[in-house]
């Protein structure tokens, strides 16, 4: 059973290293329609795993769970045995105080802004890379177009574009914590200039600390001061190409408009 708040807290119950929820949801099943049939595809078992599943039960519990009904005009059937029903109630009685004690300590989390805002970060799943935690530091409207500027940790400078409908959307506001998000393929390392200045609006100078090749292209983790670690999706022959080695400084460059926005609900 899960519980807690914004998703932030959760616990799974289970008794003996191996009776969970969907077991007991099987009991619930066989009680409720008398059929092992029924009561397996209800609680996402095959018959055979079902019947597997309640006999190695049995066997911890010196006694079966599942006893055979007489048939009658509306034919056989099963039920729960009295040793499965005193292990359902134990197990529905459980599950309401473990409900209880997760609420009790996700007010506790609620109460540590902190912590909260930091497992919310932690929370997010996507498939981008590079995440980081930043404040907003300015907004620019335009018409179609809001530019962002965010401080990351370490007072490194990190600015977004997005449309003014996702902008408002968002609810941006100038002081609000933000995560920035930017697929490792959109990201371009540079070595050297060579003179010439780029356009792209998001230029973070760091130093290579990992270089990992696969099979035609390779990850290039770019530390940047203050200890952020960014990513960089390029191919085996650019890694070559540019003699990119652990400890060499690179620029990570890449445009505002590839950068994402995520805020708190």
């Amino acid at each position: 059973m899960n519980g807690g708040s914004n998703g932030l807290l959760s616990g799974e119950l289970r008794l003996a290293g191996r009776l969970d929820a969907r077991f007991f949801a099987l009991l619930q099943a066989l009680a409720d329609t008398g059929s092992l049939q029924r009561a397996a595809r209800a609680a996402g078992y095959s018959y055979k795993g079902a019947w597997l599943v309640l006999e190695q039960a049995g066997n911890l519990a010196h006694g079966p769970l599942v006893q055979a009904r007489q048939g009658g005009r509306g034919g056989g059937g099963s039920a729960l045995t009295p040793a499965a029903h005193a292990l359902l109630q134990a197990w529905q009685a459980l599950t309401q105080r473990h409900a209880a004690f997760l609420r009790e300590q996700a007010q506790w989390l609620a109460d540590q802004p902190e912590l909260a805002a930091l497992l919310r970060r932690t929370a997010m799943k996507t498939t981008a890379r590079n995440q980081f935690a930043g404040r907003i530091e300015a907004l620019t409207r335009g018409p179609a177009i809001v530019q962002v500027r965010l401080s990351l940790p370490g007072g490194l400078p990190l600015r977004a574009a997005l449309n003014a409908e996702a902008a408002e959307a968002l609810g941006l506001a100038e002081g609000q914590e933000a995560l920035a998000m930017v697929k490792a393929s959109e990201v371009v390392l540079v070595q050297d200039f060579g003179g010439y200045r780029l356009s792209a609006s998001n230029q973070l100078a760091g130093t290579v600390s990992r270089v990992t090749k696969g099979a035609t292209g390779s990850l290039v983790g770019l530390t940047l001061p203050g200890g952020l670690t960014l990513t960089a999706s390029v191919t085996n022959d650019a890694v070559d190409a540019l003699d990119l080695r652990v400890g060499q400084p690179a620029t990570a460059c890449f445009k505002a408009s590839v950068v994402m926005l995520a805020v708190a609900g």
